[in-house]
């Protein structure tokens, strides 16, 4: 008998009739031997509509009733899948992440997984139990209820699983799996079979829709995870331990391996700061103090004892981070604050791409080539991103994908 984690996105539990069908797969799961435990979302859009009802409410609604109401949509969730599966004659019990024991960080919004106590889950396995876990949430020390930001089920999947030392955990959702590029931007981007952590982690922080610490947590604990369609029985791709990822996809000597997108992005510029020390850590603190992540940071080289410091937030901070170096701009004698929210992250990624020659060169002169501005330029060990405008992001993404022979043989690309 095998332990089995699932966990099923908010599309795939829209309506009355996805849950049925879902908990007909659940069903299935279990029939054929397994301990089954299972991590919802919200159903379809609540979790947005929970967020457009708080706003028409209060302009600033506070941040930990804003924990308490989005925490409810997964806790509809769970409680009726349980009652879908009871429908069905198999015993099944509900759990919110409280009472499952996902212990979390005080960061009310984006708080982070600190401890997980699997004792009430484990006896109910025993009971012979389907569990159903609402994900997202946990509760403080204090007893807070706290949830764990955009994708935060993913990560309650993923540390559920671990915690139980599940076979593996399975992420069910409404593409087919883990694809070479956005299918929508990319029309020829391939499913890949598998794929490592590390490749994962940094699609997944730069686009992949899944959230990067599920995947940290899957590469820290050794737990494998599928990604897989919810609405057909396809193999997925399964996320583990190191792999090749262009084995089944381009050439062997090719290491890009995929085509990260994101438009969840905006940049800040701050013109004309005195560069003495302290300035970039006077500029930083703050942001990091309102829990505001800052990506790319370029800073111009001085001119007369001056200079400019631009860097990239995520587009929903962007008001909260505007306001925050408004205020500290003060503190340098009133420098200009300018902000743009037009824009898009491209990446290239793959393991070992930055120990070979031409990969930065290709990329920049495939870009050139296709009349696409680079904006701003970071890189990792296995990834060069680029800042871009969001209007040219489709077709730097193919042009990308089909230079780095991503496309597949069917596509005739040569690169």
């Amino acid at each position: 008998m095998a332990l089995v984690v699932q966990k099923y996105g908010g599309s795939s539990l829209a309506t009355a009739e996805h849950i049925k069908n879902v908990a007909g797969r659940i069903g299935r799961t279990f029939d054929d031997g397994n301990q089954v435990v299972v991590v919802v979302s919200a159903m379809g859009d609540t979790t947005d509509d929970l967020i457009d009802l708080a706003e028409s409410v209060a302009d600033q609604p506070d941040q930990r009733e804003m924990d308490v109401l989005l925490s409810t949509g997964e806790l509809v969730s769970c409680t009726i899948m349980a009652m879908a599966l009871r429908s069905l004659g198999y015993k099944a019990i509900s759990l919110s992440g409280a009472q499952a024991g996902i212990e979390t960080t005080t960061s009310y919004g984006q708080a982070q997984i600190a401890g997980m106590n699997p004792d009430r889950i484990m006896s109910e396995l025993d009971a012979d139990h389907i569990v159903i876990v609402a994900g997202f949430q946990g509760v403080t020390p204090d007893l807070n209820v706290t949830t764990l930001g955009r994708g935060g089920s993913d990560t309650t999947a993923v540390a559920v699983a671990a915690a139980l030392r599940a076979a593996r955990c399975e992420v069910y959702t409404d593409v087919e799996g883990i694809y070479t590029a956005d299918p929508r931007r990319v029309p020829k981007a391939q499913k890949l079979e598998e794929i490592g952590f590390e490749e994962m982690l940094e699609l997944a922080s730069y686009g992949v829709k899944m959230n990067p610490r599920s995947i940290e947590l899957g590469m820290v604990y050794d737990t494998p995870i599928l990604v897989a369609s919810s609405t057909d029985d396809g193999p997925g791709t399964l996320i583990h331990g190191e792999t090749d990822m262009n084995r089944d996809v381009g050439e062997i000597r090719n290491r890009v391996g995929g085509i990260a997108t994101d438009t969840n992005v905006a940049k800040i510029t701050v013109r004309n700061v005195r560069d003495r020390p302290g300035i970039a850590a006077n500029l930083f603190e703050p942001l990091a103090d309102q829990g505001i992540s800052v990506d790319v940071i370029v800073q111009n080289a001085s001119v007369d004892g001056a200079t400019d410091m631009t860097f990239t937030v995520k587009r929903t901070d962007l008001d909260r981070a505007r306001h925050v170096v408004e205020e500290v701009s003060r503190e340098f004698g009133g420098a200009e604050v300018i902000t743009a929210s037009d824009l898009a992250k491209l990446s290239i990624v793959g393991t070992g791409m930055l120990d070979a020659t031409g990969y930065a060169s290709k990329m920049f002169r495939t870009l050139a080539d296709n009349e696409i501005n680079i904006e701003m330029i970071t890189t990792s060990e296995i990834r060069i991103t680029c800042i871009v405008a969001e209007g040219q992001l489709d077709r730097a993404a193919r042009a990308l994908h089909s230079a780095f022979d991503l496309d597949g043989p069917e596509s005739g690309a040569t690169g």
